[in-house]
């Protein structure tokens, strides 16, 4: 049998919840993402705590909440300790999310399920790959290549391949086939005929309208609730899909010649702008061409401006204004108190630009028709004072005496049991430390007392007096002092590499801003009040899908041209899941699944698979030829054990002969700049139509291939049609010479 491959969705199937599901091949156990919701509850991690233990890496695909949230709470709480592999973005982006996220929450309540040292310490050993990069697992996952690939969506946002014994599983969520301003589309329709691919049916109803109508539209309702003196709010995630919406309002602001102010609010703002302005590598190619050419960077931000607290936009009262505020689902952040002072007012807009979690204020808000007002809980931190702050003085006084007597009995058993255990190996002389200790302000260049620290030492039996460890001093010294070795003093190039990036366990000093930073290293005791209020919904609602994902006609058309043996649908409405599921067992002979939360699905390949081995004897008469960064060769050999090991080995006869074979794909569009590189357009005229290549009047050039075989490379072939001329021997010549012959 091929490759043994179990999926079970831990969240996130036949429903809109976060992002997890373990993948087991040939019993290596993958966690594809680890996401939770705004609303943290840790209820909805019951399918995970159940098997974070037995997790042997994490793959993480793209850097929010919904893929990644929960990272921090289950390498805390339940115990999953396994590497974890992503790209440098979602790295970087992802622990910045955690933070503003964090820091949002701590401002408004007790939070207390992860801190900031848990979300350092979950990214502490993260393995960062760069896209199309093989990494080869080690021990118990020896033979198991993963690479991550673009999928678009966000900033690099991945799509997993996981290959085994040449068997590839292809996991793909929240992609994107379209190229955005910052953004590639994704690499999928490249991969062909993998064994397994899960992928998501989110969008599986939706069709989205013309991308650049829609940024249009985008722009318009702006702008006309702006000169109607209103204000807009832009909830929005922390280093996600806003970036995207940020380059779409620095051109059409800089465009327009527009002067109202914009404002991208959240914890951690000036961080995020930074960090994307260093990652112009994962971009498409206009932006890297764009500063290649002339050091343009598309984040150098002029009609935007990064603050990280609300003193700014105070400070501007009523004035029309544009805000993109954290966090998008308007739980908690700027967002939620922002949406309390705008609510009230009808020349407001409050714009979602993605579709709000389940349960939270933002879906609340998106329903139609909307709520005329909703329920509220407005928190704040504020310090304490008088008696409050007195009485908990005297309980962290209370709590220091307890911890001090704590320690310092711990100490005196240790030192009992350090004392009998010296005495039992044997019998020396044992110094009372109360009786050697005698103040001494003389001749103390430190000034006050200076005691002998012999509490606990045993001098050795061959000792004349006791005596602490002396070494002596060996350094050479010349005229100029002791001699130095400049070795000791050069770093190691990883040193340099992680004092000069700073690294997940840098923390707040490096991906915090100062204000941020400054907030949470407050020691000043304090509480947090809240009280529930009900706002009355006057402002507009609108929603504009920019969430950067394939809509359900193009997810149909990807699946139909990679052509998986087998497809796992996950993360969608269950209406959405099933249209798709459908839609897919109609169309092909794809074997479809649509497991429910927590039911394991057995997706081996039905395929056999063989590890064989070449022998040096068949390898040493084998001639290949160079195809690209590949060598190419026709071999014949024998299948033979050598050690218990399937070998192919040189055939015992000599084979018949085979076919010519002609390697390679051809473009006709590249072989007409061909023959007019060769100077045959001045006796030729080389022409398309009708899809066809025309060469003189009479030589005509039509690819054809195997329509009914979607998604496969098979059966192409280039077709020469014309009389037995002159013109069709130099043309057929030539059309061989692009192609390699075996």
């Amino acid at each position: 049998m091929g490759t043994s491959v179990q999926v079970t969705p831990l969240s996130g199937a036949y429903g809109e919840g976060p992002l997890c599901y373990l993948l087991a091949v040939d019993g290596f156990r993958f966690l594809l993402d680890c996401g939770w919701t705004d609303l943290c509850d840790p209820s909805h991690l019951q399918p995970l705590a159940k098997v974070a233990p037995t997790i042997d890496a994490v793959l993480l695909s793209h850097a929010d909440t919904m893929h990644l949230g929960a990272l921090p709470y289950a390498m805390k709480h339940l115990g999953l300790s396994a590497p974890v592999y992503a790209t440098e973005p979602v790295f970087r982006l992802g622990i910045l999310t955690l933070y503003d996220y964090f820091i949002s929450r701590r401002q408004v309540s007790d939070f207390d399920l992860f801190t900031l040292d848990d979300i350092d310490a979950a990214f502490q050993n993260v393995v960062r790959l760069k896209y199309s990069q093989n990494h080869l697992l080690n021990d118990k996952g020896e033979g198991i290549v993963i690479a991550p690939h673009v999928a678009g969506h966000d900033l690099g946002g991945t799509v997993w391949k996981i290959t085994k014994d040449g068997e590839d599983v292809v996991y793909a969520v929240d992609f994107n086939h379209r190229k955005e301003r910052h953004l590639n589309g994704t690499a999928l329709g490249s991969f062909v005929r993998p064994a397994v691919l899960i992928t998501d049916a989110y969008n599986a109803l939706n069709n989205h309208v013309y991308k650049r109508q829609q940024d249009q539209d985008f722009i318009d309702a702006l702008v006309k609730v702006l000169t109607g003196g209103g204000s807009v709010l832009l909830p929005i995630d922390t280093a996600g899909r806003v970036l995207e919406i940020l380059l779409i309002l620095e051109q059409y602001w800089a465009q327009r010649h527009l002067i109202y102010p914009i404002y991208f609010l959240t914890n951690v703002s000036t961080s995020t702008v930074d960090y994307v302005k260093s990652f112009l590598e994962w971009m498409n190619d206009s932006i890297s061409k764009s500063f290649e050419h002339t050091r343009d960077n598309a984040f150098l931000l002029k009609c935007v401006t990064q603050i990280i607290n609300k003193d700014e936009l105070e400070k501007l009262g009523d004035a029309p204004k544009v805000v993109l505020a954290s966090m998008a689902s308007l739980e908690v952040g700027f967002s939620h108190d922002i949406f309390v002072d705008m609510a009230n007012e009808a020349k407001n807009l409050v714009l979602f630009t993605e579709k709000g979690q389940f349960g939270t204020l933002a879906r609340m808000l998106q329903v139609d028709p909307p709520p005329k007002a909703v329920k509220v809980t407005m928190s704040k931190r504020i310090p304490l004072v008088g008696d409050e702050l007195k009485a908990y003085e005297e309980e962290q006084e209370r709590i220091k005496k307890e911890e001090a007597l704590k320690a310092s009995l711990n100490k005196e058993e240790e030192k009992k049991a350090s004392l009998g255990s010296n005495a039992k190996a044997s019998d020396p002389m044992v110094i009372d430390a109360s009786t050697s200790r005698k103040p001494s302000n003389a001749g103390s260049k430190f000034g006050g007392n200076v005691d002998i620290l012999i509490d606990g030492f045993v001098p050795p039996s061959s000792s004349v007096a006791p005596m602490f460890p002396f070494f002596e001093n060996t350094s050479e010294w010349d005229d100029f002092g002791e001699v130095i070795n400049p070795e000791d003093y050069l770093m190691k190039q990883e040193e340099m590499d992680n004092t000069l990036m700073p690294g997940a366990g840098d923390g707040m000093d490096s991906m915090l801003d100062e204000g941020s930073a400054r907030l949470l290293l407050d020691s000043t005791p304090s509480k947090v009040i809240s009280n529930e209020m009900t706002v009355q919904v006057k402002c507009s609602l609108a929603y504009m899908d920019f969430e950067g994902r394939s809509d359900g006609r193009s997810v149909k058309s990807v699946i139909a041209h990679v052509a998986p043996l087998k497809l796992v649908l996950v993360h969608g409405s269950a209406e959405a899941t099933e249209h798709l599921k459908m839609h897919c067992s109609k169309n092909s002979d794809l074997h479809v699944y649509a497991p429910q939360i927590e039911e394991t699905i057995d997706v081996t390949s039905d395929l056999c698979a063989y590890k064989v081995q070449l022998s040096e004897k068949l390898m040493s008469n084998v001639i290949s030829k160079k195809l690209g960064e590949h060598e190419i060769a026709w071999v014949d050999a024998e299948v033979g054990k050598t050690d218990d090991k399937l070998t192919l080995l040189p055939p015992s006869s000599t084979p018949a002969a085979h076919k010519s074979v002609l390697v390679g794909d051809l473009k006709l569009a590249d072989f007409k700049q061909f023959l007019a590189n060769k100077g045959l357009r001045d006796f030729l005229q080389v022409e398309f139509a009708g899809g066809a290549l025309r060469c003189g009047e009479y030589i005509t050039l039509r690819k054809i291939g195997d329509a009914g075989q979607k998604g496969s490379t098979g059966s192409q072939q280039i077709v020469i049609e014309g009389p037995l001329c002159e013109d069709y021997y130099k043309i057929r010549e030539l059309l061989y010479s692009q192609f390699y012959l075996l």
